[in-house]
């Protein structure tokens, strides 16, 4: 890995910072094909929620709908003509699964909150500012789009504001050399 991979001249390159993989690969553009086809769907789905006023939550509500009287009737009708039930997974949490995730949301939570408490208290005032700036960022460009449009254009800007930035580097550091070879 050259230095022109490297974001702000890390110790890590950007494909590492994303994790490396698969998903570093489309998030970078690497894999072209994947990326343009997230994209494509995000934005169909994006016109789709736009034009038809439908929401995310009503959609996943009718979904599960669907899904839920599909699988009643199925096993209805199984009964019915002595068929099989329909196949499904053992629906169950362990309690030790849950256990951990409650201590992990309870660990960032107390974090949050002790965090909030200095703030409140006074005892970080540069702390203060940035969060008041980015609170009020957020709520600016809350206030210009919804959620789902502000999801895509989010991800849209991010993948190609990564892509440009590796690109600048490449070619930045190839007209330096042709500048140092040839000068």
């Amino acid at each position: 890995m050259g230095s022109s991979d490297r974001l702000f001249n890390r110790q890590r390159t950007v494909h590492e910072i994303f994790g490396g993989g698969f998903v570093a690969d489309v998030i970078l553009w690497r894999q072209k094909n994947v990326t343009v086809g997230i994209l494509l769907v995000a934005l169909a789905s994006w016109v789709v929620f736009e034009r038809s006023g439908y929401t995310l939550l009503s959609l996943v509500s009718s979904v599960l709908l669907l899904l839920l009287t599909t699988l009643f009737f199925w096993a209805k009708s199984a009964a019915i003509l002595n068929r099989p039930a329909p196949p499904l997974p053992e629906l169950h949490l362990s309690e030790e699964m849950v256990n951990e995730f409650a201590a992990f949301i309870r660990t960032r939570l107390n974090a949050i909150l002790l965090v909030s408490q200095d703030i409140a208290l006074g005892k970080d005032t540069n702390l203060f500012f940035e969060v008041a700036g980015y609170l009020l960022l957020i709520s600016i460009v809350g206030g210009l789009a919804d959620f789902i449009t502000l999801g895509y254009t989010s991800k849209f800007g991010l993948s190609f504001i990564v892509n440009l930035e590796i690109d600048w580097k490449l070619r930045a550091k190839r007209r330096l050399n042709l500048f140092i070879f040839h000068g």
